[in-house]
């Protein structure tokens, strides 16, 4: 969950501290049930259907949904040789499943005799999203892992000047950034494509997904002799939490040097 990873209050590097000391065990998991219907589909194939599936938190990792074995087509499976360990929850096995000549080697999994610690998981079945061909909350997909209740997505429109620069040059400079806050995650800031240097960037073929913002597609920097792949990217068609930087471009500052003007009084 969000309040344990990045710099979330029981992240590896919180943002701020508490006045107790907060340390819990080495493993605490965090289970609850969802409102929402989540449905898996495998080659047009609901291979899981329910409205009582829970969500498994565990420390510093996304979430996971977790089907009752009744509303899972378990004759849809295949056992499996491989095995699971995780850390607080035991060994757990795995299925292929298979539906027609669709075949997703691996995909379920399950904890059949996990600690008593974290008995609550016992038997409950999860997929690996990557294998399957949808899964959907309510009617709407979603992308890469559930999306975890305790994440926020804030955009701020702001007036500060923020500059990006590679190696002394300068490939970005905007007053009329936008903010994007995220539960966890660094600050980052999305730049106008106007006030972005666009003639030092080509496109890549690099897309990835985020079940919050939606399809991002990459552009990576030539600079001189210098190349720097997929260093920018953009949201042409964000989900509705991200809709304040659509076709806005952003910069990692890890990678790059980002300049955020301060606030005179602030």
């Amino acid at each position: 969950m969000s309040l344990t990873k990045g710099s979330g209050p029981f992240g590896e590097h919180p943002a701020g501290r508490f006045n107790f000391d907060p340390r819990a065990p080495e493993q605490v998991l965090y289970l609850e049930t969802s409102p929402r219907r989540v449905r898996v589909v495998l080659g047009g194939t609901e291979v899981a259907d329910s409205t009582d599936v829970h969500l498994l938190h565990p420390p510093g990792r996304t979430p996971t949904y977790l089907f009752p074995r009744e509303h899972v087509r378990t004759d849809l499976f295949e056992p499996s040789e491989r095995r699971r360990s995780d850390p607080g929850m035991g060994d757990g096995r795995y299925w292929t499943v298979q539906v027609g000549q669709r075949r997703a080697v691996n995909a379920a999994y399950s904890w059949e005799h996990p600690p008593p610690t974290a008995a609550g998981i016992t038997g409950l079945i999860a997929f690996d999203w990557d294998s399957m061909d949808g899964v959907f909350e309510e009617d709407e997909e979603v992308f890469v892992h559930p999306r975890d209740p305790y994440t926020r997505i804030d955009v701020l429109r702001s007036s500060r000047r923020v500059r990006v620069s590679v190696d002394g040059t300068i490939v970005a400079d905007s007053t009329a950034p936008r903010m994007l806050c995220e539960s966890g995650l660094p600050v980052r800031w999305y730049l106008p494509r106007e006030d972005v240097r666009t003639d030092l960037l080509e496109p890549s073929y690099t897309t990835t997904r985020c079940p919050y913002k939606g399809i991002a597609h990459y552009w990576s920097l030539r600079l001189g002799k210098r190349s720097e792949k997929d260093l920018a990217w953009t949201y042409p068609d964000p989900f509705h939490d991200a809709e304040a930087v659509r076709g806005l471009l952003c910069f990692p500052g890890e990678r790059v040097e980002v300049e955020v003007e301060d606030v005179e009084g602030g």
